[in-house]
């Protein structure tokens, strides 16, 4: 993130690309075999920006866990599982 240095991704932003990839299969003629997303059950991670949750750059420091590479928090994965679920079919 600009303001903190935290490692971070906009969900929207995945959302984003896993649409685009998706729409790149269906003009080529084949199909999206899977998708591979970092994410946690828990509720209360805050690595992630947005979503239905809201998260800012200010909400990374409450619960940013990760040593490596940033997590969806539970409702982000559920949220990412439903829209490429509603764009697959």
């Amino acid at each position: 993130a600009q303001s903190n240095k935290y490692k971070t991704r906009r969900v929207e932003d995945v959302w984003s690309e896993i649409v685009k990839c998706i729409g790149v299969h269906k003009k080529c003629g084949t199909i999206l075999g899977g998708i591979h997303l970092e994410f946690t059950g828990e509720e209360t991670v805050t690595e992630c920006l947005g979503g239905s949750v809201g998260l800012t750059e200010e909400m990374l420091t409450k619960n940013y866990e990760t040593l490596c590479d940033p997590r969806l928090n539970y409702h982000q994965a559920i949220e990412t599982a439903f829209k490429v679920a509603a764009k697959v079919n």
